[in-house]
């Protein structure tokens, strides 16, 4: 009977303990013991990058991972990326913008990315920070052009359109007011030469009849 190994690690946030031969791929192991079939093998010899997972967030090629080094540590595969059954923002990023083709390496492609936007934080990363990045991942079915504007897209922060939206709603009834002040404080101007001409008319009038 052939030695094995027990394995503990957290797949995609679950915990998931596994007995297997000590040499076992993390490929293999994901593939066929925890049925994690997002992840996708290549050619075999890290070349490739289609089957690169994080681990520990960190991208490594899980072909050439023995199974032991994931002991107690933190795997994320494609499937990981989505959450509540909705895709991640990196996700439908390339679904949106076609860089997506016949999928063989985009899992690799996802996972990379979004080791990358994680380190940006925010920060919308330069088509040579992208290409450097996926630099490790091979797609032969499309140029590359997409894919980086789908990883730069999805970095991109979101505007929150609310609360500027509502500034500006509060501010156009302010700018009516003063508008309205404004056209109201020539109005009052005109009115008080008109009553200082009336009361110096009464003025005049009694002085001409105390006079007479």
């Amino acid at each position: 009977m052939s030695e094995r190994v027990t394995v503990s690690f957290t797949l995609n946030g679950a915990a998931r303990r596994v007995s297997v031969p000590p040499m076992k791929r993390l490929l293999d192991v994901l593939r066929e013991d925890c049925r994690a079939t997002g992840t996708k093998e290549g050619c075999g010899e890290g070349e490739c990058g289609a089957c690169t997972v994080l681990l520990d967030g960190l991208p490594v090629n899980a072909c050439l991972v023995p199974a032991v080094h994931a002991d107690g540590a933190k795997v994320v595969t494609v499937e990981g990326l989505a959450k509540n059954d909705r895709l991640s923002g990196l996700q439908q990023a390339f679904v949106d913008l076609g860089a997506a083709q016949c999928g063989m390496c985009t899992p690799g492609m996802l996972v990379t990315s979004a080791a990358l936007l994680a380190t940006c934080k925010g920060r919308v990363p330069s088509d040579g920070e992208v290409r450097e990045a996926l630099a490790g991942t091979l797609c032969r079915c499309t140029g590359y052009q997409k894919i980086v504007e789908a990883v730069q897209a999805a970095a991109a922060p979101k505007r929150a359109k609310a609360k500027p939206a509502g500034a500006k709603a509060k501010a156009k009834p302010k700018a009516k007011r003063a508008v309205r002040a404004a056209k109201a404080k020539p109005k009052a101007a005109k009115r008080k030469p008109a009553a200082a001409r009336a009361k110096a008319k009464r003025t005049t009038r009694r002085t001409s009849r105390g006079r007479a």
